[in-house]
């Protein structure tokens, strides 16, 4: 099978709703010899993607009727979720482990990487979300339970919004509502960073917009991450009728 450093499912699905998973998958593609020189448990980590977050993608996308984008190269490998020029675009160190296929990655590998994976799947992006004037982006992520050295978290759900928050606003609402979820706005990371996958699509574009950061020990199986798209696509449809015009 050819290498292709993303997959849409649902191409041709007509809802306006885009469900993209940046980190959806720990591939390290074939002209990478198919390894950075991690042990496969640091591969299984969320160092080298978000586990679960494929699954819930693809759960949530079908439950809406929506196309979604899957990431299918590592983030070790580059970052799509990160802007060209930031500097944890390609990391050489990542919660205690060394990356050894990234330590003496220069600028040349660095342009070859974004010209062999990351720019293709951000054009990929940028046509999906084209084909309708009034799209909304949900961008799907994991978080681990607890970093190297760090206290635990204690959210279930992050819900991540800049300074557009319109679909947020109302979603954390009805997530705050349901009396099961510990729910961070903004957790367990700040905002968006510029350059970032939803700086580049969604706010630059004036598109509604939200990212979803479910903690990775709630997602781990099928039945899980079938169960989170299947919760959250009518939240989030819920939502967007709260959003001013």
């Amino acid at each position: 099978m050819t290498y292709k450093p993303y997959h849409i499912e649902g191409a041709n699905r007509k809802s306006r709703w885009l469900i993209t998973c940046d980190h959806a998958r720990n591939t390290v593609p074939p002209d990478l010899g198919g390894s950075l020189g991690l042990p496969a448990e640091d591969m299984a980590r969320h160092i080298a993607f978000d586990p679960g977050a494929e699954g819930v993608s693809l759960a949530l996308g079908e439950a809406l009727g929506a196309p979604v984008l899957l990431g299918n190269f590592s983030r070790l490998v580059i970052d799509p979720n990160r802007g060209e020029d930031d500097p944890t675009l390609l990391m050489k160190l990542y919660d205690g482990s060394v990356i050894p296929g990234n330590r003496h990655a220069d600028a040349a590998e660095r342009e070859r990487r974004l010209n062999a994976y990351y720019r293709p799947y951000h054009k990929a992006l940028s046509e999906l979300a084209s084909k309708h004037e009034d799209t909304v982006i949900v961008a799907v992520h994991s978080f681990t339970r607890q970093l190297r050295g760090r206290p635990t978290r204690p959210w279930h759900i992050g819900v991540l919004h800049a300074w557009d928050s319109r679909l947020s606003d109302p979603f954390i609402d009805l997530l705050e509502a349901e009396p099961d979820l510990t729910v961070g706005r903004n957790e367990p990371y700040p905002g968006h960073l510029p350059g970032d996958a939803v700086d580049r699509h969604a706010l630059k574009h004036g598109r509604n917009n939200t990212l979803i950061e479910l903690r990775n020990d709630l997602i781990e199986t099928d039945q899980q991450q079938q169960h989170w798209g299947q919760r959250l696509a009518p939240l989030l449809e819920q939502a967007l009728t709260k959003v001013p015009d």
